[in-house]
């Protein structure tokens, strides 16, 4: 019989076997602190315009170059729980404001980081909680004060483009100023006078070849197919919209066709023939000119549509024919029958044209006031265009924000340096050990000029008491010049740096929720993972033909 071996005394005696527990400020506090600082400055060298970009290749392969948070982080797939709590901040701050996601996870890094200090000088966690949170509120009062301008009219493309640069210039820095005013044709042109606002709207096209300035707006869609029939182009198109296959109708229940002889077999495909073309002819006699199908194109339905001077094309995903059916204001018809004028959509132009050496399909309005509109992006790998796809997608998302709300803070760590400031001098004003917490927190936000001038290969030090100094004298808008000599400074309202009110205020609460609930944990306590042996990670080509 086994020898029954007692387990050890304490918490893991009433673990299953292969349990882990962690306790304490050395095993637990500040081993998770240890785990998200090394997040933050993963992603700190990828903070502003001179941030540098991260190759991720993720578990299928695929490889991403990028200085985007929120896809490196996506990509990552970060395990330990610590470390997942503020992934988890940063997700909450792109579906709340879509940017920003950097910002979050430098500040609670940095918090964290100051916080193992205090720690270790002896504060107890709930005191350091105790500051955060105050000085967390403090800064959320003090934010409205930083506020430098306010977007007066998002239907101007020119303020809208000086407001969208910034976002665009932390992704493609060099290009802002070509991409923000595409991004601002984008929005605008589909920003209706009611005020709500729809970032699906924007729809993004990549085509592969030439250059980044060769990129277009078009009010419209645009989709990578070509067109099925002889029919390419059609003005004042009438377009009736399948979501099944254009086809004959199949029968739903099984039925058996007993012919004898040949001249059964020419009446029965003869009559298959006269159905199909009884149907396109009764699409044409609609009124409608374009068909648009989202399963495949029968040869026969095809030859006859040919003959009746329809234009056929196919979309792959039912996704498409909807935003399809929103631009052009048309009902999916679930099987092939002849449209109501009500359930055809109308578009000015449909066309299939060449855009390098890829064949596309542009449905476009000639108004500016369709429900869609799509950005086409040219580039040279595919990268780079999904960079800049990135890119655009802050910029929409800024927009997107601005509707929201209209203020605007000074961007280039101005906003940063007042904050700190400001609560670092409330700090000297409290009594009680959590004064020195409301201290550090203040001195969490000089992370981010630091970041920028370390970024572009300045000292952090030089630059952050030029801030300091300049602010002290009451120019609340002075921040980091990033194309000056050295540690240089300006007046970012001036320059036009603007970063969205949201984007700061969101970042700021969500970085300080996320840790705070960090610091509350003190104890780790992991059971076994389920399921059985891994299966052996051997030569997985060995069936391989040579």
């Amino acid at each position: 019989m086994a020898l029954h071996v007692p387990k050890a005394p304490g918490f893991s005696q009433m673990l299953k076997d292969g349990a882990k527990h962690f306790s304490g400020l050395e095993e637990a506090v500040f081993r998770n602190i240890r785990a998200c600082k090394e997040l933050s400055q993963t992603t700190r060298t990828a903070y502003g315009p001179n941030g540098m970009n991260k190759m991720v290749i993720n578990h299928l392969e695929k490889l991403f170059v990028t200085n985007d948070a929120a896809t490196i982080l996506r990509e990552l797939e970060v395990q330990h729980p610590a470390a997942k709590m503020i992934v988890m901040a940063s997700h909450m701050q792109e579906q709340e404001v879509g940017d920003g996601t950097n910002f979050v996870l430098v500040f609670a890094g940095a918090l964290l980081e100051l916080a193992e200090e205090l720690l270790r000088m002896g504060l107890s966690v709930s005191e350091v909680i105790d500051g955060y949170e105050k000085a967390c509120k403090k800064a959320l009062e003090i934010l409205p004060d930083c506020v430098c301008s306010s977007a007066k009219n998002l239907h101007d493309l020119n303020e809208v483009t000086s407001f969208i640069r910034t976002a665009v210039m932390s992704k493609q820095y060099g290009n802002e100023d070509f991409l923000a005013k595409l991004i601002a044709q984008a929005c605008v042109s589909i920003y209706p006078e009611s005020g709500s606002f729809n970032v699906d709207s924007v729809r993004v096209c990549k085509i592969l070849g030439c250059g980044v300035t060769a990129s277009t707006v078009l009010h419209g869609m645009v989709f990578k197919k070509e067109a099925e029939g002889d029919v390419t182009s059609v003005k004042d198109a009438k377009i009736a919209v399948f979501s099944c296959p254009f086809d004959c109708m199949v029968t739903e229940t099984k039925g058996t066709v007993l012919i004898n002889n040949a001249q059964e077999l020419m009446n029965f495909s003869k009559g298959e023939e006269d159905m199909m073309e009884a149907q396109v002819k009764a699409i044409k006699e609609a009124g409608a000119n374009v068909v648009v199908t989202g399963g495949k194109v029968a040869d026969m339905a095809l030859h006859y549509a040919n003959k009746y001077k329809l234009m056929v094309v196919r979309l792959n995903t039912k996704w498409d024919l909807r935003r399809l059916c929103k631009t052009v204001g048309a009902v999916a018809l679930p099987k092939m029958m002849a449209p109501t004028p009500d359930e055809m959509g109308h578009c000015d132009n449909v066309y299939l044209t060449e855009v390098g050496d890829t064949q596309v399909v542009v449905f476009k309005h000639e108004k500016e006031d369709g429900a869609i509109s799509t950005v086409v992006i040219r580039g040279s790998t595919d990268n780079l265009m999904d960079d800049i796809e990135r890119a655009v997608d802050d910029g929409v998302n800024t927009f997107k924000v601005l509707v929201r709300d209209k203020r605007l803070v000074p961007g280039a760590g101005a906003t940063e340096i007042e904050l700190a400031k400001q609560i670092t001098s409330f700090g000297e004003s409290c009594p009680g050990l959590d004064q020195y917490a409301i201290k550090k927190f203040g001195e969490a936000f000089e992370v981010f000029p630091r970041a920028l001038a370390e970024n572009s290969g300045v000292k952090g030090n030089e630059l952050i008491s030029k801030l300091y100094s300049a602010h002290h004298e009451g120019n609340k808008n002075i921040g980091f010049d990033i194309e000056g000599d050295g540690p240089a400074v300006k007046d970012v309202l001036d320059a036009g740096i603007l970063d969205p009110y949201l984007v700061k205020h969101w970042g700021i609460r969500l970085a300080t929720n996320a840790a705070i609930t960090v610091l509350r944990v003190d104890q780790i306590i992991m059971a076994r993972p389920a399921g059985g042996p891994k299966p052996p990670q051997g030569n997985k080509d060995f069936d391989d033909d040579d």
